[in-house]
């Protein structure tokens, strides 16, 4: 994977934080210019209607693109120093400009959306090793009250392997028991399971639902 593709996966563009970073619209797009201060070369980043990413790194004396950067096997102090700038002008767009877009399903995203509302909370990606799973966590006690999660169907006791969006809420132990049907209420998956119960974003459940446990779950998380 090459770094364009590895620092903007899994992101997705917000058109007004774009704006406000320096891009401009041009042909249905976004293009911005900056100028890499170590060595003077500019920088033409762009991204298209399609939400590809790409850049282009200008030497200023020959007007033609400078790709040693792009080398694994280029060193030395100067391709060195590129490398690094270039990295860091991507990274800091990544991170300013575009948004977590980890899960599909058009459930789970009604419950970020909720949640967002609601509470004002954004999923946190706490994992750099697990890109697909993420929690809420109360502001004030900082402890969570939801986790979204990817499994396969088998983990949850299917007889298929199709990836699905979870999610895992909390609940009083005492309830646990009538609670778990294994059907459309699990136990809870990756938690402690007398405090956590998993739903599958598939529609099993209604968002209605679940958005009413998400409260009851944020409860428990005082």
């Amino acid at each position: 994977m090459d770094l364009i593709n590895r620092i903007f996966r899994r992101r997705k563009a917000d058109r007004s934080k774009l704006l406000a970073y320096g891009f401009s619209e041009e042909g249905g797009g976004y293009a911005y210019h900056t100028v890499l201060p170590g060595s003077g070369f500019s920088m033409e980043i762009e991204l298209a209607q399609d939400g590809l990413v790409t850049a282009v790194v200008m030497d200023p004396e020959t007007k033609e693109p400078y790709t040693l950067h792009l080398s694994d096997h280029a060193t030395g102090r100067f391709v060195t120093g590129v490398k690094l700038e270039y990295e860091q002008v991507l990274t800091d767009i990544a991170e300013t400009c575009f948004e977590p877009d980890v899960f599909k399903s058009a459930q789970t995203k009604e419950i970020i959306a909720y949640v967002r509302e609601t509470y004002g909370d954004e999923l946190e990606f706490l994992w750099s090793k697990f890109p697909d799973n993420a929690v809420w966590r109360r502001k004030e006690t900082r402890k969570w009250y939801g986790a979204i999660l990817t499994v396969s169907r088998r983990k949850l006791g299917f007889p298929s392997d199709e990836i699905v969006e979870i999610i895992d809420l909390r609940i009083e132990p005492e309830q646990m028991n009538a609670m778990i049907d294994k059907k459309r209420y699990f136990p809870g998956w990756h938690m402690n399971k007398k405090h956590w119960y998993t739903i599958i974003l598939d529609g099993s459940v209604s968002t209605e639902e679940i958005c009413s446990r998400i409260d009851e779950s944020y409860r428990l998380a005082k």
